[in-house]
């Protein structure tokens, strides 16, 4: 009898039963069953990352390298929104002046459309009298709507005296809606704020109503409703007497 091929199964000398090779094994149908040898080796599929959520490199403009030598990237944004700029304080207007100069000089008018510097009216006592000053909600800071894009980013950022955008790792971020409202808001208001330099055990003297140059201490501030509390002497006891912030002023 010819040899057989294939490995056997097992082979014990003590038996004379027909060894059994790994290639004969069958199925119950009588096709060949697989074996260990006979099984294809799969190689497992590699998983990419989902990047479906992240901008692409066409939707982002390169601002600069940080200390690594690597590139910094911000997102471009088409949409009309409010961002937060800084620049020296004290320069605010003359920093607004020069960036609607350069929306003007370089036709810029259709995607940089507006730049404010947050103000507000307030009142302020001084030597007994009282006044309205215009005060900057913000002081090294303004406001500028815009589309971002390579083109826009570039004059606003290099316009002289603006430092930066406001954001996250030189990301600038729009503001939301909410905070651009509250903004406008105190722009708008009709009546001036106070301005509130009083605190809590500070000496005061009272400038108005029946206490008139009385000597008391501040007790307690409401900034809501504008008012203080000062504990005076009256009577030989103290006595709380609720009072305007205007109506007070620093001993």
């Amino acid at each position: 009898m010819p040899p057989r091929r294939g490995r056997p199964r097992y082979e014990d000398p003590e038996y004379d039963a027909e060894p059994v090779y790994l290639d004969e094994i069958e199925e119950a149908d009588g096709t060949p069953k697989k074996t260990a040898a006979s099984r294809k080796r799969t190689t497992k599929k590699k998983v990419e990352p989902d990047t479906s959520d992240q901008p692409s490199a066409a939707n982002r403009i390169v601002i600069g390298t940080n200390a690594d030598g690597e590139k910094i990237e911000i997102p471009i944004d088409e949409e009309k929104q409010w961002y937060v700029v800084h620049c020296y304080s004290g320069y605010e207007n003359k920093v607004r002046h020069s960036i609607e100069q350069r929306i003007e000089t370089m036709g810029m008018q259709d995607q940089i459309f507006d730049v404010i510097v947050p103000t507000e009216e307030e009142i302020e006592v001084r030597e007994g009298k009282k006044r309205t000053v215009e005060r900057r909600v913000f002081p090294g800071y303004i406001l500028v709507q815009m589309k971002m894009n390579k083109e826009s980013w570039f004059v606003v950022r290099n316009t002289p005296g603006v430092t930066g955008f406001v954001g996250m790792d030189s990301e600038p971020i729009p503001l939301r809606p909410d905070e651009v409202a509250q903004i406008m808001r105190r722009m708008e208001a009709e009546t001036p704020r106070v301005k509130m330099t009083l605190k809590v055990g500070q000496r005061v003297r009272i400038v108005d109503g029946p206490f008139y140059d009385f000597l008391g201490m501040v007790s307690e501030i409401d900034l809501e409703r504008n008012k203080v509390r000062v504990m005076v002497s009256f009577f030989g006891r103290e006595t709380p007497v609720e009072l305007d912030f205007l109506q007070v002023e620093k001993a």
